[in-house]
């Protein structure tokens, strides 16, 4: 039997460390291109991080820690919008990418503290005061997080100057560990950036848009800063939690420490991400996800009531994947939607959006952890649908080395656990 159960294992990992030589996005998109096309459309933004710079201008930072934080000036071309759907990013199929059709960077420097300041003050005074910062999720390399929000700002129409926070995330769905840690090695970095922003006479007002794991380091921030400075900052006036990848007990001990004169909050939630229910899984159902939860259910409804929290739940439309494990602004319509009501100050609920706004499902949570059979076990069907995994399984694989034999027997309840969510058991 331990054979058996050995070689099934084996067999799921194989088969997804095969995939590792498929073709992904290019690396390297980062390096400017000379000129854009007519019809395209220019995001500029500013960009904080805790990465580590890399040798390589085309990346400019890697997944790895940075000992201090750092500052980018990144422009981002996006096609002009007959040649792409709103929601997409157009990744380059090679290099360098054609501004025609796919996304493409026309700047990208690295700034001082100083520089940063004045490039805000520079755009804050052209006329757009309010500031959105956003925060990605887990699984995200650098280009990533760049196209993405270039993405967001440039689909939502919102009049916004755009501010970039990204931390050391491999980039790998298999790094879900190192990812989580991450997080709090920047809360204090993000913490700073937001009272920087805050403190800036040039800004009127802050929006947060935090995705999937962001909303731990979000939320941590935030929470440090209502602890330091007695409350979050008065201009920091809407925080949008998308798909948290956070225990809900977690969670409430930070809403509480926000006190009451904390942000306005909306929640986006959706109980059939297959993903996120693997990611409980793994962490051995020790507790909710907040993305996860069922807010018409007690005792959250009464919870979120008591606290105002806006809630948007998206179990009713599914994603385009088969473990319904979008992408976040992934639908025209919810794009739409985030920038009206960012251009208005409100927040986004059930009450003000109808069934057909939501038809996108968010990502949450992740589908492993890094170092053992069991976590490269649940991982190897995931690695088989993500592109951004199969460059990194093969890696994974070998660094797991002999003890695999070990720990094969126990990983075989949770490498099954993916398929059975995608047969509907």
């Amino acid at each position: 039997m331990g054979c058996l159960v050995r070689s099934r294992t084996l067999g799921i990992l194989l088969v997804a460390a095969g995939l590792g030589a498929c073709a992904g996005t290019p690396k390297g998109v980062l390096a400017p291109v000379a000129a854009t096309v007519p019809g395209a459309s220019r995001v500029d933004m500013l960009v904080a991080t805790t990465r580590k710079t890399t040798a390589n201008p085309g990346e400019m930072y890697s997944g790895d820690r940075g000992p201090a934080l750092s500052y980018a000036d990144i422009t981002v071309s996006i096609p002009p919008d007959s040649v792409r759907q709103p929601g997409t990013v157009q990744w380059p199929k090679e290099l360098p990418g054609n501004p025609a059709t796919d996304f493409v960077t026309l700047r990208a420097e690295t700034l001082d503290r100083p520089e940063a300041a004045a490039r805000l003050r520079h755009t804050a005074r052209a006329g757009k005061r309010h500031v959105l910062v956003f925060v990605h999720g887990f699984n995200n390399r650098f280009e990533d997080a760049v196209y993405r929000f270039a993405q967001i700002v440039h689909d939502t129409k919102a009049e916004v100057v755009p501010v970039l926070f990204t931390w050391p995330s491999r980039g790998s769905v298999l790094a879900y560990g190192y990812d989580r840690e991450s997080t709090n090695y920047s809360r204090n970095a993000l913490e700073g950036v937001l009272r920087r922003l805050a403190q800036n006479p040039d800004v009127a007002e802050i929006t947060v848009l935090a995705h999937s794991m962001g909303n731990w380091l979000v939320l941590e921030s935030l929470r440090q800063m209502a602890i330091r400075d007695g409350r979050v900052a008065p201009k920091i006036r809407d925080v949008v939690l998308a798909a948290p990848d956070v225990d809900v007990d977690l969670a409430r001990e930070a809403f509480r420490d926000m006190g009451p004169a904390r942000p306005r909050l909306s929640l986006f939630v959706s109980q059939d991400d297959n993903a996120l229910a693997v990611s409980r899984l793994v962490w051995g159902n020790s507790g909710a996800r907040l993305g996860a939860i069922d807010p018409s259910a007690e005792p959250y409804r009464s919870e979120l009531a008591r606290e105002n929290i806006a809630v948007l739940n998206l179990t009713a439309m599914k994603g385009s994947d088969a473990l319904n494990h979008g992408k976040f602004a992934g639908s025209p319509q919810l794009v739409a939607l985030l920038g009206n009501r960012l251009a208005q100050g409100q927040t986004i609920t059930d009450s003000r959006v109808g069934l057909g706004d939501r038809i996108v499902q968010m990502t949450a949570g992740a589908a492993a952890t890094v170092g053992t059979a069991a976590g490269l076990a649940v991982s190897a069907p995931v690695a088989v649908i993500d592109p951004q995994s199969r460059e990194t399984y093969g890696e994974h694989l070998r660094n797991l080395g002999q003890g695999i034999g070990d720990t094969a027997e126990g990983a075989v309840d949770l490498a099954t656990a993916p398929a059975r969510a995608l047969g509907g058991r």
